[in-house]
């Protein structure tokens, strides 16, 4: 395979009405939303000597959509912040979630590799406190490797990879730690399903606030402090916004009626199944872009924009009120819709801006990324999954062809170039998602040696993870 420039076909977004080419694979989508800029096919930024060690801000969404942003085709949300992040880097179309849920591909992006790889990332997703719910201590993370090598080590937000006594961010190579350790939690209360969820390490602390504005002054407060180091930083800043329960911060009238309900022992109450609309899925979305830029402004603002690579995407795919069109399926779901996320990478004066890259991209592969440029060397007993995109960003090369894979206790998916292969339901489906990124034009019959050669793949895989509890 030739290491010359990754070629793509060139996207083109303009304002009110302008043809999107937002999928890769040879789709297109239209939107009424839009900046006013051309994007080009990416090209590395060529550059000789090493590439300095980076800050490394990994920015998660909980639950977004791959069409619930504005750059991304969203045909009423309106997310300025996000658009420029895009606008100043790279966007991938074939950005993808290492799980269909939400504690798997956290498990995934901590760890480097398969959630199956670990009993905790059998779960999905992490609900109950147990000591085999969660990622182990002794096991290496992207926290603790780059700890190792140098690196200030923070987490604000959403951890969801095992409760205490057992496990934390602090327990897994994190410095300090702000936020929840649960799933989903109320935006006001701060209750979730096993109780009373902020905390401040592994202390309980009591902030009445909206939980978005709480994650975003915590996070800026970190980047301030930051830049007082004297070293390279790692920040992972995880907002619960827009996961469920439907809130806004003037709904603190429905964050009573459902805490209520949830401690009077209503354990689907947070599950907001009689509530949210699409105009507070769009106001939560729309929040959630404020909340970034005002982290991002303070980047600029103490003059480390320059020195830090940026990286926002979904945890997943969006739920009941996202816009992913024309993907089908959503969240839980190994069709498109449940694990191709929004995905921007931007480092200002490393990557050119206004980029599009078509190359289909894992959470795996970041974790890998950010170890080779903050030269962590990972542990060999742990052998990674991903697959580092430092030779593709920086150097131009393609990305080498591998396998994608997916495995839910109810589906299983890989993805294999243009080719996917998916059980669904109990039957296996083959799709070009060159051709058929909606997943409708099942090829099995068809091309029954394709079909069999990319099930052999992933049973392959499958082989060398744990099996799911009975």
């Amino acid at each position: 395979m030739s290491d010359g420039p990754q070629s793509s076909r060139l996207t083109r977004r303009t304002l009110a009405g302008a043809a999107v080419g937002a999928l890769g694979a040879g789709a297109a989508a239209a939107s009424a939303s839009g900046p006013a800029y051309a994007e080009q096919p990416f090209r590395a930024v060529a550059r000789g000597g090493r590439t300095p060690r980076p800050n490394i801000l990994v920015i998660l969404a909980d639950d977004l959509g791959w069409g619930d942003l504005s750059v991304y085709g969203a045909p009423r949300i309106r997310t300025p912040h996000l658009d420029r992040l895009a606008r100043d880097g790279v966007r991938f179309t074939q950005g993808y979630s290492a799980g269909a849920v939400c504690s798997p591909t956290r498990v995934a992006l901590y760890t480097g590799r398969h959630p199956g790889r670990i009993k905790g990332g059998l779960a999905e997703p992490i609900s109950a406190p147990g000591p085999d719910n969660g990622i182990p201590p002794e096991h290496p993370t992207l926290g603790s490797l780059l700890k190792d090598a140098g690196y200030a080590t923070a987490m604000v937000g959403k951890w969801h990879g095992g409760f205490l006594p057992w496990f934390s961010p602090l327990k897994s190579g994190w410095d300090s730690f702000f936020g929840n350790y649960s799933g989903g939690l109320d935006y006001f209360s701060k209750w979730a399903g096993n109780g009373y969820d902020l905390w401040d390490g592994e202390q309980q602390v009591d902030d009445p606030r909206y939980y978005t504005d709480i994650v975003t002054e915590k996070a800026v407060g970190v980047v301030r402090r930051n830049a007082r180091l004297n070293q390279p930083w790692l920040l992972n800043l995880n907002f619960t916004t827009p996961h469920w329960p439907w809130e806004g911060r003037g709904d603190k009238a429905v964050s009573d009626e459902l805490t209520a309900r949830l401690k009077a022992g209503d354990s689907r109450a947070l599950f907001h199944e009689d509530g949210g609309s699409l105009a507070k899925y769009e106001e939560m979305v729309e929040d959630l872009d404020r909340a970034v830029g005002r982290v991002l402004d303070e980047l600029r603002r103490t003059g480390q924009d320059r020195d830090t690579i940026v990286l926002f995407q979904s945890d997943n795919g969006g739920e009941r009120f996202s816009y992913n069109w024309p993907l089908s399926g959503e969240k839980a779901s190994v069709n498109e819709g449940g694990i191709r996320v929004p995905m921007i990478v931007s480092w200002p004066g490393r990557l050119r801006g206004r980029q599009v890259d078509d190359t289909p991209v894992y959470t795996t592969d970041w974790t890998a990324t950010f170890l080779e440029l903050g030269r962590a060397t990972p542990d060999a007993a742990y052998p990674l999954d991903g697959t580092s995109l430092v030779p593709h960003l920086f150097q131009g090369r393609r990305v080498p062809e591998r396998d994608l894979f997916w495995r839910t206790r109810g589906g299983r998916a890989l993805r294999r170039g243009d080719l996917k292969y998916a059980r669904l339901d109990g039957v296996d489906h083959l799709y070009d998602l060159r051709a058929d990124v909606r997943e409708q034009a099942d090829l099995a019959k068809k091309r029954p040696a394709d079909l069999a050669a990319l099930k052999a793949a992933w049973e392959a895989v499958d082989a060398t993870l744990l099996p799911y509890p009975a």
